[in-house]
């Protein structure tokens, strides 16, 4: 629901990538069709000596015509996915970028860097391949599935009942899988943002690093977050490999079971040989397209979960408040003079641990003042508190004798700025 306002300005861009790939399945899927009528039929006219060189350039010329079709449908399809996809990457890393400039120091106090970035960059470009290749090849590969089943049963519905025999077990396995699957690749996505946090931390700090010695700790701990993430990713790379042995098992079954059935009806003579030959084609090559969309399915599952992952990560990050806002009644500064007054104020970063209490400080325009003391003592908070980065506690601090938390921030940062 919260993911369809980033589609619909691309809606006509949208209808024709569908359009477009309705087209492929059906030019793909009506394939092995035609395959089967045309065995059967040429070999029908063989059996009755009759030419069949208009029929095999008839047949030929319209898999030729289908061919053509839907490589000009895929190339229309790949062209809107494409176009969608990187306009939506790139209104996407802006309107987070807006966003987290829009975020109180607080939330970066409290929010480790690397984290941050991993949602802007990975994150982004993962949600942004479900909304576009992902979301669509998952929607053909369902509309693939409705027609291989629609042309199994126009060929024969004992042997499109047969061919569907497999298809319980396989539900019933998926449906165990996926609750095991969305927890690991949820993991994968938390393990990757801590190292990813980590590096981004040694490489800015590394000047610290050095200069304490903690090359060889700073290691040990970066080692433990890398094996986390490796763990993370090797059981989720079980979960899926489980699911391929499965489904190319039951493609085995079910080709086992249709020339089992074909050849019980050709031996108690209910199929001619012709029939046989043509629906022992056509059914083996729906089988085995019938896997391919089943395949791409699990697989496109696994990155539906990571883009939920990911998605997840996103919104929380979109829907933190900034702390600091304007109130109802905020005004503009204007015509600055440069006072500035703090009246008996109380000042934490951390609930029950305070920086300042009932501190006092008159500065009139113009003057100079030095803050000195031990470091923690306070001095950058007392500079960080005048331009609103944080709120006070308790107190007041005015400037031109207006109390900062009735002043317009935009209106405070310019006039300081």
């Amino acid at each position: 629901r919260r993911l369809i306002p980033f589609i619909t300005p691309y809606r006509w861009h949208s209808i024709f990538a569908l359009i477009s790939m309705i087209v492929v399945s059906i030019t793909q899927y009506a394939q092995p069709y035609i395959m089967g009528r045309a065995i059967e039929r040429i070999v029908h006219k063989i059996g009755a000596g009759e030419s069949v060189d208009g029929d095999v350039r008839n047949f030929g010329l319209l898999l030729v015509v289908l061919a053509v079709v839907s490589f000009i449908a895929m190339y229309t399809q790949r062209r809107m996915t494409g176009y969608i996809g990187h306009r939506l990457l790139r209104e996407m890393r802006g309107m987070m970028f807006r966003h987290l400039n829009r975020l109180s120091m607080r939330f970066y106090d409290n929010e480790e860097v690397g984290r941050v970035m991993s949602r802007v960059t990975s994150d982004v470009v993962t949600l942004q391949e479900l909304l576009t290749s992902g979301a669509l090849n998952v929607l053909a590969d369902f509309i693939g599935l409705a027609l291989i089943i629609g042309f199994l049963f126009a060929l024969d519905v004992t042997l499109a009942l047969v061919s569907l025999a497999v298809i319980p077990p396989l539900m019933l396995f998926m449906w165990l899988w996926q609750g095991y699957a969305a927890r690991a690749f949820i993991r994968t996505r938390m393990a990757i943002a801590t190292v990813n946090s980590n590096i981004n931390e040694n490489v800015s700090g590394v000047r610290v690093v050095q200069s304490m010695g903690r090359e060889s700790e700073n290691l040990r701990r970066f080692d433990r977050l890398n094996t986390n993430n490796l763990d993370s990713n090797l059981a989720a790379a079980r979960l899926q490999a489980a699911v391929m042995p499965l489904v190319e098992v039951l493609s085995s079954v079910a080709t086992l079971l249709i020339l089992i059935v074909i050849g019980i009806r050709t031996f108690n003579g209910d199929l001619a040989a012709a029939e046989a030959l043509g629906f022992a084609t056509a059914f083996l090559l729906y089988i085995q397209r019938f896997f391919n969309p089943v395949r791409d399915i699990v697989l496109q599952y696994t990155q539906l979960q990571r883009a939920m992952a990911g998605a997840h990560r996103i919104f929380e990050l979109l829907d933190t408040e900034p702390e600091i806002q304007d109130a109802p009644d905020a005004v503009e500064l204007r015509e600055v003079r440069g006072q500035v007054d703090f009246n008996r104020v109380d000042f934490e970063y951390v609930p029950g641990v305070p920086v300042l209490r009932q501190f006092d400080l008159h500065v009139r325009p113009g003057e100079t003042i030095a803050l000195v003391g031990h470091t923690g003592a306070g001095k950058t908070s007392v500079t960080a508190l005048i331009p609103r980065f944080y709120d006070i506690k308790g107190g007041e601090l005015l400037i031109d004798g207006v109390d900062i938390r009735r002043i317009k921030l935009a209106s405070l940062t310019r006039n300081i700025s």
